[in-house]
């Protein structure tokens, strides 16, 4: 795979222009809070998409075909992955109650801090297979084992008031029961106390944490190279609140997306062990993973779950 293709002056460039659009995503269009509009999320959903595709073009064009394969893999994998996000984040928000004017803001400043610790686990990850060649398998054996999980899993859903997480921060934190703007915590009777907006914003951190411990030693799999598995992070990431306000309606009709997610983690996972035995073509990864996808989209629209099979 190479050395990085990253210099000190793409990293600055690239970093400069994600502080650059979340201001402006931030400070211009989302000033002031409001309920985000289907043809709004489209909107942006088509930007993010967008500039994801002409950075891709860009490597293509400076550093060549299989440098942005791997990106547009990376990418596809970090995106397909981000939808189980999508799901927490929905059941937070009902659970919550979390006012539809206020979603945006919240997964904003999350999303923010996702990026911080991803940049920190690509880091990390970097460094420790630079030292450490075995964590290569290390890395594979955990995706397998975790996409044999999913594959596994009875969707039993999922209870937030039993989250360890949930239950530290309303035994730490002193809190209000009811919502104040879009203010996370307020000072009252002298002493700072947090909003449930804090709450939610804490658990949609801790929520990407653990997806980050599957889906970086995913794009791990398919490049080495840190500026490409940090940019596809980043793009996939970027474009998750307007993807949300898109898919919100439409998560429970993905009923076999967690099959297709499984068996993606299962492949990249083997792949991974395999790495010094035998050499997959990022073209063969690309189409196993993109095919694994849309089989498992496609199964779900032809065959939605009925009501009789929703759990109750």
């Amino acid at each position: 795979m190479g050395t990085g293709i990253g210099t000190p002056e793409l990293w600055a460039g690239f970093v400069i222009f994600v502080l650059a659009m979340l201001a402006l995503d931030l400070g211009v269009f989302h000033r002031r809070a409001h309920e985000v509009s289907t043809r709004e999320a489209l909107a942006w959903s088509i930007v993010w998409i967008s500039l994801a595709l002409v950075f891709n073009a860009g490597i293509y064009h400076w550093f060549g075909r299989d440098r942005a394969l791997e990106f547009f893999t990376g990418y596809l994998i970090e995106k397909a992955l981000s939808v189980d996000n999508l799901f927490v984040f929905l059941v937070l928000f009902n659970y919550f109650a979390v006012p539809a004017a206020l979603r945006h803001r919240v997964l904003f400043w999350g999303i923010l801090g996702a990026l911080v610790m991803r940049a920190l686990f690509i880091v990390a990850g970097t460094a420790l297979i630079a030292a450490f060649h075995w964590v290569l398998y290390l890395f594979g054996a955990f995706l397998v084992f975790t996409g044999l999980k999913l594959l596994a899993a009875r969707d039993e859903g999922i209870e937030p008031e039993h989250n360890p997480v949930l239950r530290l921060i309303r035994r730490v934190l002193p809190s209000v029961p009811e919502y104040h703007g879009a203010c996370f915590a307020l000072k009252l009777a002298g002493r700072w106390c947090a909003t449930p907006l804090l709450a939610v914003l804490v658990m949609i951190e801790a929520t990407d944490i653990v997806f980050a411990l599957d889906s970086i030693p995913a794009v791990f799999a398919i490049t080495r190279d840190p500026f490409i598995v940090f940019t596809s992070n980043i793009f996939a990431v970027l474009g998750l609140r307007a993807l949300f306000f898109l898919l919100a309606g439409m998560l429970g009709r993905f009923r076999y997306l967690k099959v297709g997610l499984g068996l993606v983690l299962a492949f990249v996972g083997v792949k991974m062990l395999l790495v010094d035995l035998v050499r997959v073509p990022i073209v063969l990864s690309l189409g196993v993973i993109a095919c694994l996808l849309g089989l498992s989209v496609a199964f779900s629209m032809l065959r939605p779950e009925r009501e009789s099979e929703a759990p109750d």
